[in-house]
């Protein structure tokens, strides 16, 4: 990392160049759907799928409410990951759900959350603890599956951090996300934190955005299939641009590299960053700048980060996530 003297120079430079920082979260990473208008009526919930699902290759069979059983979710493929411990697959009631409902048993994840597969097993539990002790939330504070996390790190012992830990970090990160450079995106609602396709093939402009969205909604949305992936559409022009700033600093932040490896795929105790996703990255980053994010890596993080601004965050995450992992 560049000295404490480094940094200053650099932050004290953004200032007086009068590059505009990310002060407010950029609502495209967090995905938080707008507010009913005032004295809409509320909608009438579709009655219960009490159908039975399938996936190709899988063999099970679940409904709906077996799906999102928070306490023991579907498990479409289990030839694809290793014996789940059972706080991975069941929790722990009431307040600890299965991890492998939102990261899904091969820890892949979906932009709303985060993918654990791969994870160094010291960094996974130096994170849980912190969620525990305060140390990380989230700077949106309508980002509610944070403070749902929060909860389940404060329910869990630390022999189940440990094993979850250590289950997640057993498998690798592998290709999960295809980034393409548009103009142009498909027309998306929001659900659940995650951008969905719409209908049709209507379009709008991508503008200063990453969308995420599944490749296919239903299997992501309502059968939470953990063998189909995602594709991020990022602005044309920011892959070259965020290469500027990952591997030389652009003059305003150190080369990612140096800690996270020349290849991104992690360092030691440092996780991994290439091909993940650039939503969850830029929320992290905006996090930490915010100072949302506390303890020793995050202070040397947050040094990296200060002097960026929103449209840095965005062509740092389309770089990475357009990364090999």
């Amino acid at each position: 990392m560049k000295s404490t003297f480094g940094v200053i120079t650099i932050v004290a430079f953004v200032f007086a160049a009068g590059v505009s920082l990310a002060a407010d979260p950029p609502a495209w990473a967090y995905a938080i759907a707008p507010a009913a208008p005032a004295g809409a009526a509320p909608a009438t919930p579709a009655p219960p799928d009490t159908s039975v699902k399938h996936l190709p290759g899988s063999t099970v069979e679940f409904t709906r409410a077996q799906i999102s059983d928070g306490f023991g979710p579907a498990d479409w493929y289990p030839g694809d990951h290793p014996k789940m411990p059972d706080v991975v697959a069941h929790g722990k009631r009431p307040d600890v759900r299965a991890c492998s409902l939102c990261h899904y048993p091969n820890g892949k994840g979906r932009p709303e959350n985060a993918g654990v597969a791969g994870l160094p097993v010291s960094y996974f539990i130096q994170q849980m603890n912190d969620m525990r002790n305060g140390n990380r939330k989230s700077a949106e504070p309508r980002k509610a599956n944070t403070n749902v996390m929060i909860t389940i790190a404060k329910g869990m012992t630390e022999d189940e951090i440990k094993a979850a830990a250590e289950y997640f970090g057993s498998m690798k990160w592998t290709p999960w996300i295809k980034v393409m450079e548009t103009n142009t995106v498909p027309k998306t609602r929001i659900a659940g934190g995650m951008y969905l396709t719409l209908e049709g093939n209507e379009k709008e402009p991508l503008g200063q955005r990453i969308i995420e969205t599944p490749v296919d909604a239903e299997g992501t949305e309502v059968l939470r299939n953990p063998r189909s992936g995602f594709i991020a559409y990022v602005p044309v022009g920011s892959i070259k641009k965020g290469e500027a700033l990952v591997t030389k600093g652009g003059g305003k932040t150190t080369q990612c590299g140096l800690c996270h490896g020349a290849d991104l795929k992690g360092l030691g105790p440092v996780p991994g960053i290439a091909g993940r996703s650039p939503s969850y990255l830029v929320r992290q980053l905006y996090d930490m700048q915010q100072g949302a994010r506390k303890g020793p890596w995050t202070e040397l993080m947050k040094s990296v980060v200060t002097g960026l601004s929103e449209d840095d965050l965005l062509n740092i995450a389309a770089y990475t996530s357009s990364r090999n992992p």
